[in-house]
């Protein structure tokens, strides 16, 4: 199995990337990103105050030192602020990753489809590492990947809601179906769900809320680092082959006569 996977010039081993919303402090951030083994932490750059004072901010507690910061877009609502975001996180911290939102609907969060491949093919075009959010849609990962985009990221399930792995179908659909990686984005709520997310053959997964909101964040984080290194070993393994009825454990030939 790879140890390593690459987005563009960046090549990781953690298999976890996570968020830096709704953490109690900077503080606490720090201390699941480092429990969490992640080496990547993604950043909304329309809510988060990158320039603050020196001590105050949030890249003095989640340093670009220590981890590869994934700049996106969320609360973007069109295809050309989409774009203007991507290009001020290139130029706040001096890489061309970035992980692309295009929200269509306010309620549930899902991705104006049409939107983000306008705005995709047009950052592949400036050069940009384009990891797209987007519905778990075979056709629309098909497109993103035949766009250029170094990644695709399906959600598991609404942003925040934390109900799982909602369409593996789906998912094992996209996996099959383009060459990039494919990296789950939200909906992860337990360990549980990051273990099936790796164990289809997904990529790495992302989360924020699934760590965030749980009432140890720290504790979850080291969680959600087993859970996602156990799916990807067991990936790896390959599974026993479903059966509708029993199969003994134990030979059935050549059993002694009493």
């Amino acid at each position: 199995m790879d140890e390593t996977y690459t987005l563009g010039e960046h090549t990781f081993r953690s298999r976890l990337i996570i968020g830096s919303g709704k953490y109690e402090s900077f503080e606490q951030n720090r201390e699941c990103a480092e429990a969490s083994g992640a080496e990547m932490v993604t950043v909304a750059l329309r809510r988060t105050k990158l320039d603050a004072p020196k001590g105050q901010g949030l890249l003095d507690f989640v340093s670009p030192d220590r981890f590869t910061i994934l700049p996106n877009t969320a609360g973007c609502f069109t295809a050309d602020d989409a774009i203007a975001t991507a290009r001020l996180g290139r130029e706040l911290l001096g890489h061309g990753l970035v992980k692309l939102e295009v929200i269509g609907d306010e309620r549930t969060l899902f991705p104006d489809v049409a939107a983000t491949l306008q705005a995709a093919q047009i950052l592949v075009d400036e050069g940009f590492t384009v990891l797209p959010y987007v519905t778990d849609d075979p056709v629309t990962c098909q497109r993103l990947a035949a766009l250029g985009c170094a990644a695709v990221m399906p959600l598991g399930a609404p942003i925040g809601s934390g109900m799982g792995i909602r369409n593996p179908a789906n998912l094992r659909i996209i996996l099959e179906t383009v060459e990039v990686p494919v990296i789950v984005d939200a909906g992860v709520g337990t360990a549980s769900d990051a273990s099936v997310a790796m164990e289809l053959g997904c990529t790495a997964v992302l989360m924020n809320t699934g760590i965030a909101a749980a009432k140890e964040p720290v504790l979850m984080a080291r969680a959600m680092k087993l859970a996602v290194e156990a799916g990807r070993i067991a990936y790896g393994a390959g599974r026993m082959p479903r059966r509708l009825y029993a199969a003994a454990s134990s030979p059935t030939d050549g059993l002694a006569s009493f």
